[in-house]
């Protein structure tokens, strides 16, 4: 599916849950508060927040949330993403690269990403636009 395909409904359903998620964000440390939604391949939502930590880096990314709340309720393939942060003005969040190679895990490279904040959407990438000549799990043969 690529970035520019994506119904404005899911884009609407995308967005305000990575809002929602952004408000619950556990970020005392950075003050970045950072929300994430994925729409899995059975067209459901999984949205995650940043946990930060004070043993630096035992926190957990928004995205990663998201993912690991997309796989506990079955979901097996990401078809779209969207992060939501404070960025704005040509300084747009967008995964960190942890997040993109986990994001690789679940998502084909034509993967869209899209960012926003809490006023407007921002640009809008491929996964691989973010993260080019990826290593994914078609690099190894699962036994």
């Amino acid at each position: 599916m690529p970035s520019f395909d994506l119904p404005q409904t899911q884009q609407d359903a995308l967005l305000q849950a990575a809002r929602q998620a952004r408000r619950n964000a556990y970020a005392p440390y950075s003050n970045y508060p950072v929300g994430a939604a994925v729409l899995d391949e059975q067209g459901r939502i999984h949205c995650g927040c940043n946990v930060e930590n004070a043993a630096y880096p035992e926190g957990l990314c928004a995205e990663a949330a998201a993912l690991a709340a997309m796989v506990l309720a079955g979901g097996r393939q990401a078809r779209a993403v969207l992060v939501v942060g404070n960025g704005g003005d040509g300084n747009w969040i967008t995964p960190c690269g942890g997040c993109r190679q986990k994001l690789r895990e679940f998502g084909a490279p034509d993967l869209p990403v899209l960012s926003a904040n809490e006023v407007a959407l921002g640009p809008r990438y491929t996964l691989s636009q973010l993260l080019p000549e990826s290593f994914g799990p078609g690099h190894i043969k699962a036994k």
